[in-house]
């Protein structure tokens, strides 16, 4: 059930998240400054890609001091957009009984997109 989860997420949209997040990725790995940023997109970005059978989860200790930070940057760099993007698409898809799945989905994207610092992408 979950290939099958996967790939209408990926018809439904998830292809372009997935293509969004990693070229937004790679134009900050022109700056040093950006690479840590670039992480979290990158994590994001793989998520988006095949998000049934995995979790966005913080690791233990986390959000630790710098996670933090970084979260308080993201958001002060507007990259809150992101989570309102999710949280629209998520709301959209649970109009359905059929897309209640996806619209979780996009929750789960929504809550680690506004705080990306401290999560990480694991197999359930």
């Amino acid at each position: 059930m979950k290939f099958l989860g996967n790939i209408a997420w990926l018809v439904l949209g998830g292809l372009v998240t997935f293509v969004l997040y990693i070229f937004h990725g790679l134009l900050f790995c022109i700056t040093i400054i950006g690479i840590p940023f670039r992480v979290q997109l990158m994590k994001l970005g793989v998520y988006a890609l095949w998000p049934f059978g995995r979790s966005l989860k913080f690791d233990k200790g986390e959000p630790g001091c710098l996670s933090i930070v970084g979260n308080v940057l993201w958001i002060v760099m507007g990259w809150w957009n992101i989570a309102l993007i999710h949280l629209v698409c998520g709301l959209i898809f649970c109009i359905t009984v059929v897309g209640i799945p996806f619209g979780v989905k996009h929750f789960e994207l929504a809550k680690a997109s506004f705080f990306p610092f401290g999560t990480s992408n694991r197999s359930r």
